[in-house]
């Protein structure tokens, strides 16, 4: 474990809702260079603390440090304005406007201010096309439709659009799911390679277990709000993995409990 100051870090966060207690205590750090997993059942508080960490929520109780320096997300905007980039299983992209068009997404480059600002079409596309390559991805047109792109690429287009605007934690929301495997090793490298820029901490979230063995330098397992494990690659085991995936129950519990029926 790296004593450099996490780039983001949770203490004792809580959330209720009502008489619900969706997190309860939950303590996690991320370093930058690293991928950490966040695993856990349906039902877990997975969904509820990366609303937290994005802005989208704010927490009952508890600390957000960012840098060391405790830190409060009143919405997306302050999340973002800090460095925290979430990219969300529906990725927010239009199919039919071009590559561009989407990786500036309101940040559009122009000459002039208001409505009579004329675009920088050029300067754009450039950007665009570097900045995806730089993870992977080669988009010969970046004028082309979004809808022209497999699921991976498009993948790759919001993760180097949040980089691109300041992201230094990424909040990656099941980036594999509903994708071929292929498409899948391509987000898969794609995570690979913006780990290796080095200053970029992501959270991983996934409910595949293969998965987060391929990418992740660290778990942090949840189960009804609360941590209930977490550990370096290097020290768990895939059956522990899969034991804490679900909710801490053995498999030899969970045959015991289907022999009943």
């Amino acid at each position: 474990m790296t004593d450099k100051e996490p780039v983001i870090r949770v203490e004792n966060l809580c959330k209720k809702f009502g008489p619900f207690t969706a997190l309860n205590g939950v303590n996690l750090a991320i370093q930058a260079g690293e991928v950490h997993a966040l695993l856990g059942d349906n039902g877990a508080g997975k969904s509820t603390l990366i609303k937290i960490l994005s802005g989208v929520l704010q927490p009952t109780d508890g600390t957000i440090f960012v840098d060391g320096v405790p830190t409060n997300f009143r919405s997306p905007r302050d999340a973002s304005a800090a460095g925290i980039g979430t990219v969300y299983q529906d990725l927010a992209l239009s199919q039919l406007s071009s590559v561009t068009r989407n990786f500036f997404l309101g940040r559009e480059i122009t000459i002039g201010s208001g409505p009579f600002g004329v675009m920088k079409i050029k300067e754009m596309d450039r950007i665009t096309h570097d900045e995806m390559q730089k993870i992977g991805i080669d988009i010969s047109d970046p004028t082309q439709s979004v809808g022209t792109m497999s699921g991976g690429q498009r993948q790759t287009l919001a993760i180097a659009r949040a980089i691109y605007f300041g992201a230094r934690v990424l909040i990656l929301d099941e980036p594999t799911s509903a994708l071929g495997q292929k498409q899948q090793m391509e987000v898969l490298k794609t995570i690979r390679r913006v780990r290796g820029l080095g200053n970029i901490a992501i959270i991983l979230i996934t409910h595949n277990e293969i998965h987060s063995q391929l990418v992740a330098d660290r778990y942090t397992f949840l189960s009804l709000g609360e941590v209930i494990g977490t550990g370096a690659k290097d020290e768990l085991e895939s059956r522990d993995i899969r034991r804490l995936m679900a909710g801490g129950a053995d498999i030899a519990d969970l045959a015991e409990e289907l022999a009943k029926v």
